[in-house]
């Protein structure tokens, strides 16, 4: 039974963790359904990771060249327009990552602390399901992505370490309400994701350092792991194509619903 909840949260991490519904918000809603709170820090650890090799995965021509790109062009002098740009972009995603570092080494205790309450949870899935709403009326004006502007994206991203406000919602909203190309924002959303991603991963190994885990758990978080990985390599070639075809609204729907069916559980039926 305990694997079985370990294939759901993998899963839920998987598809949440890139599709614009909050991961973090999900897991948390799942973990009280289940009754699965036993995982705590070393679950989210182990998930985490598998989220981070899909996007390492799905983007693997990208990253290739971004790593590249500063022998390239600083070394040995390539002027390939291509690489020039990648070279930005590993800058943008470095400044990017800024607001995020701070914000979750400076504010560690006080997030935490919000992960135990399932109100908050559905009053910021409804944040996200209004700025998910918002999407379409939202126009590429052919604004560059630049140094501020991957800054405030960045923003973004720092204000989803709160449970319920999506990570890619918030920056690929963010990027769109610039004036960003959809397709652009989306790539940028993902990869500039994988430094906070991997920041956070090992705050939280540092936590469970020294943590006897039994081979019962051990198997439990190496399938949740590879779940995690798998669906959520496929969530992210979903999502880039929605963002493509600017259906974004239909995931804010989604979030209002459940939100209203956990507002209804709090105050109703509970």
């Amino acid at each position: 039974m305990e694997l079985l909840k370990a294939i759901v949260l993998g899963l839920v991490q998987g598809l949440t963790e890139f599709l614009p519904v909050s991961s973090s918000g999900h897991l948390v809603i799942f973990s009280e359904i289940l009754n699965f709170h036993e995982t705590g820090i070393a679950f989210e650890v182990f998930v985490h990771f598998g989220t981070l090799l899909a996007t390492l995965a799905a983007f693997r021509y990208e990253l290739t060249r971004m790593l590249a790109a500063p022998y390239a062009v600083w070394v040995k002098k390539s002027t390939d327009a291509e690489l020039n740009e990648y070279l930005r972009w590993d800058i943008y995603v470095i400044v990017a990552s800024i607001p995020a570092a701070f914000i979750g080494l400076l504010f560690k205790d006080q997030i935490e602390a919000v992960f135990d309450s399932l109100l908050f949870v559905f009053i910021m899935l409804i944040f996200t399901g209004t700025i998910m709403v918002v999407t379409p009326y939202l126009k590429d004006r052919g604004t560059a992505l630049n140094g501020w502007r991957s800054f405030v994206i960045g923003i973004a991203q720092a204000f989803a370490i709160l449970p319920g406000v999506s990570r890619s919602g918030s920056t690929i909203f963010t990027g769109l309400l610039m004036g960003i190309d959809r397709d652009k924002v989306a790539r940028f959303s993902f990869i500039m994701s994988l430094p906070a991603v991997f920041g956070a991963a090992l705050l939280k190994l540092r936590d469970i350092m020294g943590t006897e885990l039994s081979d019962a758990q051990i198997l439990n978080y190496v399938i949740g792991t590879l779940v995690a990985f798998i669906s959520g390599y496929y969530a992210i070639k979903w999502l880039l194509d929605i963002v493509k075809k600017g259906k974004l609204q239909w995931f804010g729907y989604y979030c209002y619903a459940l939100a209203a069916l956990g507002l209804s559980y709090l105050f109703i039926w509970r």
